[in-house]
């Protein structure tokens, strides 16, 4: 065993304690089984090269001899006394109801039972169990392609080397879990455990990490990962820069931009006229095209092309021209408004309304005014008519009374001026 002396029995021992340990052990070789009724021990489970630690206990001690033997019934202790010159087993505690040995640097070659014994009448035995873990000694990713083609199949392998038990291994790509097909392979008391993953790849997966996870008794967060690197045609897509709002009216300009993204980077990109010829003022400089004056020849489908290594891709812009917005005067009474898409037609009859309720007015406030003119002039004409008709009336009947020379010639004057009058209104009226 490396790294181990290798034990020399009891005869290594000193020489006065050389005839009791030869009877010791002649007893130990002919003592039966017990069914270590009064021991107490557990198993132990160790990854190669760290530390083991064996424990006899008596449940009841009665100063009765505990020693300790190896998988070949070799002592390793004879009460706190170590015939078997092995300096990796070391006395952790001793006294009459335990016996506790530590062993340090372990390795496979040290698996198996170890047994307890304490000689009483009868004597009485037990044994515990050591097991030996190993992790696995390298773990590696080969993948088929180290660059991939959007929409191929990969195969990916996990190799797990050299673990005892065998490990198990599982795939992750990114966040998600796989599914892969493993392998196992045993040499001697190793277990070599492989696993394939076959894997069709996008352009999303491209740059995404595809895990290797070990899952182990012996080894905790023991992983591997490989990047994808994946190869994509372009992506293509335009944008209108102008007009904003993304109508397109005849004599207004047009801009349009084409962005391509592919791995490796498109390098050829142009601008192109579906079923067409393109027209001869269209400007294309780069990834743009200009039109500076729209017209309805324009119409059609304006496609942008990219390619890389990989392959070729295009996005379409159709072109529609609308006609230009126009402005017709209102009528009396409606008014029309005529746009592009969507055409839209105003009928203004609040307009309407207010203007028949002006003219209602103006009418109304008119013939008022005409009607309050009529009776003013009515009534100017009858007073001046009732005023000269007073006056006449006066006269004629004061006539004569003024040159009387007396009031009876004035009265009789004024009788004869009555009649007077009275005949000269017949012959008025």
């Amino acid at each position: 065993m490396a790294g181990r002396a290798q034990p020399r029995g009891p005869a290594a021992a000193a020489p006065g304690l050389l005839p009791l340990l030869l009877l010791l052990l002649s007893a130990a070789a002919i003592i039966p089984r017990g069914d270590g009724q009064n021991l107490i021990t557990e198993d132990v489970t160790v990854v190669e090269g760290d530390v083991a630690t064996i424990s006899c206990r008596v449940k009841n001690s009665d100063d009765s001899v505990i020693q300790l033997l190896n998988p070949n019934r070799q002592t390793i202790y004879f009460r706190d006394f170590r015939p078997l010159k092995d300096s990796r087993f070391q006395l952790v505690n001793f006294s009459n109801s335990e016996l506790r040995v530590s062993l340090t640097n372990v390795s496979i070659s040290d698996e198996g039972r170890y047994f307890c014994q304490l000689y009483t009448d009868p004597p009485q035995e037990i044994y515990t169990t050591i097991t030996v873990l190993v992790p696995p000694r390298n773990l590696v990713i080969d993948i088929q392609k180290e660059i991939a083609v959007e929409g191929e199949e990969i195969e990916l392998n996990c190799t797990a080397m050299a673990s005892r038990p065998a490990t198990t291994i599982r795939w992750f790509k990114g966040n998600k879990e796989l599914t892969g097909k493993s392998e196992v392979e045993q040499w001697s008391d190793m277990y070599t455990v492989t696993s394939q993953l076959v894997l069709k790849v996008g352009r999303e997966d491209d740059g995404v990490p595809v895990v290797c996870l070990v899952d182990h008794p012996a080894v905790k967060d023991l992983q591997t990962q490989r990047y994808l690197e994946v190869m994509y045609k372009p992506q293509v897509r335009v944008s209108q820069n102008y007009p904003v709002q993304g109508l397109t009216r005849e004599g207004e300009p047009l801009e349009l931009t084409c962005a391509a993204f592919g791995k490796p980077q498109p390098t050829d990109m142009r601008w192109l006229r579906v079923d067409d010829e393109m027209p001869q003022h269209v400007v294309v400089s780069g990834s743009n095209l200009l039109i500076s004056n729209l017209n309805k020849t324009d119409n059609g489908t304006y496609r942008c092309e990219a390619s890389n290594a990989v392959g070729k891709s295009h996005a379409d812009y159709m072109l529609f021209v609308y006609d230009p917005p126009t402005t017709i005067p209102p009528p009396t009474t409606t008014t029309t408004t005529t746009t592009t898409i969507p055409t839209t037609i105003t009928d203004s009859r609040a307009g309407e309304e207010g203007a028949i309720r002006s003219v209602d007015h103006a009418v109304v406030g008119g013939v008022v005014a005409v009607v309050v003119f009529a009776m003013l002039c009515l009534l100017i004409i009858l007073g001046r008519y009732f005023a000269r008709h007073k006056g006449t009336y006066f006269t004629h009947e004061a006539k004569g009374a003024d040159d009387a020379a007396d009031a009876d010639t004035a009265i009789i004057n004024a009788e004869g001026g009555q009649n007077n009058s009275e005949e000269k209104k017949e012959y008025f009226i």
